[in-house]
């Protein structure tokens, strides 16, 4: 597992201003998506390339493309949404996969109230969700992609506590880990402190 925190100062600046409480949902939105797009040079640094032939107007050359079966961004539901638009501005031809999912209170289980996956197994998943707080919900949703045969996961998310990137890195070793800040800790109800609220709330407005 590798922790990629991705402290660029256009990212910090645009993630201060999210963490604001007096910032509008409609400004909240809009950053969380240009948060996601910067975000997402990063996570696809590492793309396999091919190189084809092609012609310039000058020459003949042999050019970069990318290989394979390239990306399906996947967010958690209904938060992770709100990243997906910035990463499909970058990676257009990317499929988008959805889960949701919540925490039986009597169980404590998980329970996939939604998942929709394209077929095709050997795609980059980028999972997202704005926030990494205990880290089970990112812990499940991992663990139902495995099962169903993914194999290449990052998880994305924008602030995240170090107990959760303890619980991913312990139970999926295998996975990195993409954030724009660790932040310092939890509070009583499992809020990310100091962190910016309830990330779903600010991007629908239903605070």
């Amino acid at each position: 597992m590798a922790l990629n925190i991705i402290d660029h100062p256009l990212v910090l600046h645009k993630l201060s201003i999210m963490r604001d409480k007096e910032t509008s949902t409609m400004k909240f939105r809009e950053l969380l998506q240009e948060i996601s797009m910067l975000m997402g040079y990063e996570i696809t640094r590492d793309i396999p390339l091919t190189y084809e032939d092609i012609e310039t107007p000058l020459m003949p050359m042999k050019a970069p493309k990318i290989a394979g079966k390239k990306v399906v961004v996947v967010p958690i539901l209904r938060a992770g949404l709100g990243m997906v638009d910035g990463l499909m501005k970058l990676i257009p031809a990317a499929r988008v996969g959805h889960i949701g999912l919540y925490r039986d209170e009597v169980t404590c289980q998980p329970v996939f109230y939604y998942y929709k996956m394209p077929a095709n197994k050997e795609r980059l998943v980028i999972l997202t969700d704005p926030m990494l707080a205990t880290g089970g919900s990112a812990c499940d949703a991992i663990s139902r992609l495995k099962k169903d045969g993914f194999k290449y996961i990052k998880l994305m998310c924008l602030v995240a506590s170090p107990q959760g990137v303890k619980a991913v890195s312990e139970q999926h070793p295998d996975v990195d880990i993409y954030l724009a800040s660790l932040d310092e800790g939890l509070n009583e109800r499992n809020y990310i402190l100091p962190g910016l609220g309830d990330a779903g709330d600010r991007i629908f407005g239903t605070k």
